[in-house]
C-alpha cells in the first residue's frame, strides 16, 4: 500500500504561547513535508520545512498567499481585552481576523480547520469575551468546511515574554485549585500551552468531520494520543 501523500499545515498565530509550541510540534509531524506559518514579523527559527510568510493581516491574505496550497489550517490568533484596548478592537481580531484567516485557508484547499476558542463561548452569552468566542465559533461552523476543531481551554498555563502579574497569580491559584474542579466543573481546570498545542495536532489526526469542542479532559486526552503517536515515530 502506497504511503499517505504529505500535507501542507497553514498555522497562524505561531509566536504565541500555544503557537510556539505548536509551530514546533507541526515541524516534527512526519506527515507533514511543508509548515506555512503566517507572521506580522520573522518567526525566530529556522526549520526546512518551514515556509515563513510575514503578512499584513490588515490586508486581504488571498492576494498575499497566492500560489499557496494547504490541507490543514491551525488558528492561534487572539488577544485579550487588555491587550486590545476596547472591545472593538477585540473583536476585529478574534472574531474577524479569525474569519478572514479561516476564508483564506478553505480558498487555498483546506479541509480541516483547528482552532483555540475558550471554555463557555456562547453566542447568547451576556460576558463580551465569551459572547464574541461563541459567535466566532458560529460563524466559522456556517463555512463549508468538513472539519472543525474548536479547543476551549480555560486559563492558559505557561511562562510568557511579557510579564503579565496578574496572570501569574492566577496561575499560581490554578495549580491549588485544579484538582478541586471535578466532574463538570473539570472543563473550568487551567490547562499548560503544551497540552493545548499537542491537543490541536492531535484533533487533526482524528480524522473526525463536522464540528467538534473540545475542552479539558478531551484536549488531554488527545495530547495523550499525540505523544504516543510521537513516540513511535
Amino acid at each position: 500500500m502506497a504511503a499517505p501523500a504529505a500535507k501542507t499545515a497553514l498555522l497562524a498565530g505561531g509566536s504565541g504561547l500555544v503557537g510556539t509550541r505548536l509551530l514546533r510540534l507541526l515541524l516534527d509531524a512526519s506527515e507533514y513535508s511543508r509548515v506555512v506559518a503566517l507572521s506580522r514579523r520573522p518567526l525566530p527559527i529556522d526549520h526546512p520545512r518551514l515556509a515563513n510568510r510575514v503578512v499584513n493581516f490588515g490586508a486581504g491574505l488571498d492576494a498575499q498567499l497566492s500560489g499557496t496550497r494547504c490541507q490543514e489550517a491551525f488558528c492561534c490568533l487572539g488577544t485579550t481585552l487588555r491587550e486590545a484596548g476596547s472591545q472593538q478592537a477585540f473583536r476585529a481580531i478574534d472574531h474577524d481576523l479569525v474569519l478572514q484567516f479561516a476564508r483564506t485557508a478553505l480558498a487555498l484547499g483546506a479541509e480541516r480547520f483547528v482552532m483555540i476558542s475558550a471554555v463557555g463561548a456562547d453566542a447568547n452569552a451576556r460576558n463580551f469575551y465569551l459572547r464574541v468566542k461563541g459567535e466566532t465559533e458560529r460563524a466559522l461552523a456556517a463555512l463549508p468546511i468538513r472539519a472543525l476543531d474548536l479547543m476551549q481551554p480555560s486559563v492558559l498555563l505557561g511562562s510568557r515574554r511579557e510579564l503579565r502579574p496578574l496572570e501569574m497569580l492566577a496561575q499560581g491559584l490554578l495549580w491549588t485549585v485544579n484538582p478541586l474542579l471535578l466532574g463538570n466543573a473539570m472543563r473550568y481546570r487551567g490547562i499548560t500551552a503544551e497540552v493545548v498545542a499537542a491537543a490541536m495536532l492531535g484533533a487533526a489526526r482524528s480524522g473526525r468531520r463536522g464540528p467538534t469542542r473540545y475542552t479539558y479532559r478531551d484536549m488531554r486526552a488527545l495530547a495523550d494520543g499525540a505523544k504516543r503517536e510521537r513516540a513511535r515515530v
